[in-house]
């Protein structure tokens, strides 16, 4: 079974949704896998060449579950897919642990992919069903959504793949551009919301996800506008990294400025490291991970603390001015005299200047 694109609709109109009993578990999966279900564990090893060994090995990478003996759980995309990996590794010659890992990370980026489209399409029907979004959808409502993004996925397919090929490209050139960058120093930085435990208790849960969907809309689009890089969202903290200090610096200031003046969010602080980082699995590691992250906890609402090895960087640049502060004691860290970053024009304040913080 197919499911047609949602028609245009004008914007005081509801939007059409399937109808109940197109919500068959089975039709889904055609629809998206191509047929159901078919194979078992020892037919799609068997079809693909390799042992069910190298097949299980394969589907876990997937982030999927044990498949035990008997259970007919496979479709002939997954025979395409294995069989895809094994010539790999067979024909072009890859070892068997990098294609696995080549596989992890695809399916740990499509595991969030999947589940946040789910959840702004489940959000969007339950808006237009009840003007708001409910704390637990009915099941109307959830058959509904998934007929519609189940409309949306030869649309969406080409769509994904056109974002991975630019990211790639982006990522290479970086590659191409820099003679290590695997030791190449960076700007860290994390942006949290204040007060943010005292802010769940006060609000209902549809309240909260939309806070947090509108802080993490507003520092993604801060951060790339300045060329630097999300690495992920946590909740009420966001981590960024950029390779030069300037753009750091303007992240920082314009996150806590977008922060103060939006009605629906509270204050946030940043705080920011530079050095050496290790970087694996698309997340960064190491001290000046660290040391961001316990500057972020001692910055005052609206503030941002840099480490001594940034304000440096800092201080021959115009438009900002780092102010050092009273020693703090950093948990893992020790004692360390955090400066603070503010924006400034005209005449540039010296950074003897102590802030009162």
């Amino acid at each position: 079974m197919s499911y047609d694109a949602a028609p245009e609709r004008p914007d005081d109109e509801p939007r059409p949704v399937p109808t109940d009993k197109e919500a068959d578990l089975e039709s889904f999966e055609r629809a998206l896998l191509g047929r159901p279900a078919s194979m078992g564990r020892r037919e799609v090893s068997r079809g693909a060449g390799v042992s069910i060994r190298s097949a299980r090995k394969f589907w876990h990478a997937m982030g999927f579950p044990v498949v035990l003996e008997g259970d007919t759980m496979f479709t002939e995309a997954d025979l395409a897919a294995l069989s895809s990996v094994a010539s790999m590794v067979r024909e072009e010659g890859l070892p068997e642990d990098f294609a696995l890992s080549m596989t992890r990370a695809i399916a740990r980026t499509m595991d969030r992919l999947a589940a946040w489209q789910v959840q702004l399409v489940s959000e969007e029907i339950g808006r237009q069903r009840h003007g708001d979004v409910p704390d637990e959808m009915a099941e109307g409502d959830s058959a509904a959504a998934a007929a519609w993004l189940t409309s949306l996925t030869d649309e969406l397919e080409p769509l994904v793949v056109y974002v991975w090929r630019r990211q790639l490209t982006a990522s290479v050139q970086r590659m191409l551009t820099v003679e290590d960058d695997s030791t190449r120093a960076s700007t860290i930085g994390f942006a949290d919301l204040v007060n943010f435990t005292s802010v769940v208790r006060r609000l209902a849960e549809s309240d909260l996800a939309r806070m947090v969907q509108r802080f993490e809309d507003l520092c993604t689009d801060v951060v790339t506008a300045h060329g630097g890089r999300v690495v992920k969202t946590v909740g009420d903290e966001v981590l960024f990294q950029t390779f030069e200090v300037a753009p750091a610096a303007a992240i920082a200031l314009d996150l806590v400025e977008a922060m103060s003046e939006d009605d629906l969010l509270p204050s946030a602080r940043v705080g920011m490291a530079h050095g050496p980082v290790v970087r694996r699995l698309g997340d960064v590691f190491g001290t000046t991970v660290n040391r961001a992250s316990r500057l972020t906890a001692v910055a005052p609402p609206g503030g941002v603390f840099v480490d001594d090895a940034l304000a440096r960087l800092l201080e021959p640049l115009s438009g900002f001015s780092t102010l050092p502060t009273r020693p703090r004691a950093l948990r893992g860290i020790g004692e360390v005299v955090p400066s603070r970053l503010v924006r400034v024009t005209g005449v540039r304040r010296s950074r003897d200047v102590t802030a009162h913080v």
